[in-house]
């Protein structure tokens, strides 16, 4: 049985169509397998980034989780989660390393920039910048 044409072609552009979105999805599951895997030291990137969030939730304050919010605000909503966990992570390592007792504005900026990719800094900016936030102390760090 022969089909049409328009069929053919429509059957062609489906299975290209599926065979990229598999694509793009088994990209973003092996970075997140690769994130489990374990280092050197037998804990994996999430590992470590659940460690440091354990050992300083006692320190997050509400006004503090509100500033975390409102910081990840801008990322796409998909996407929030994941970067509000990676921050907070950065974020208890930066406070177990400096031994606080209590989270300061200065710990959670710093993480936010540390834990921000570098081809996302210019949004970071801008975002610190609709805070009132004065970066000049920061600069080194981007």
């Amino acid at each position: 049985m022969i089909r049409p044409l328009w069929l053919q072609w429509g059957y062609t552009l489906f299975w290209i169509a599926l065979f990229g979105v598999m694509c793009i999805g088994g990209y973003f599951m092996f970075r997140k397998f690769l994130k489990r895997l374990p280092k050197q030291d037998g804990r994996s990137e999430l590992d470590w980034q659940e460690h440091y969030i354990n050992e300083t939730i006692h320190l997050w304050t509400d006004e503090k989780k509100a500033l975390l919010r409102d910081l990840v605000a801008p990322v796409p909503e998909l996407f929030r989660d994941v970067a509000k966990q990676k921050i907070a992570g950065k974020i208890g390592e930066i406070a177990l390393a400096e031994k606080a007792e209590e989270l300061k504005e200065e710990y959670i900026i710093r993480g936010y920039i540390l834990a921000t990719p570098k081809r996302d800094h210019k949004w970071l900016k801008e975002t610190l910048q609709k805070k009132q936030i004065d970066l000049q102390p920061y600069q080194h760090l981007f």
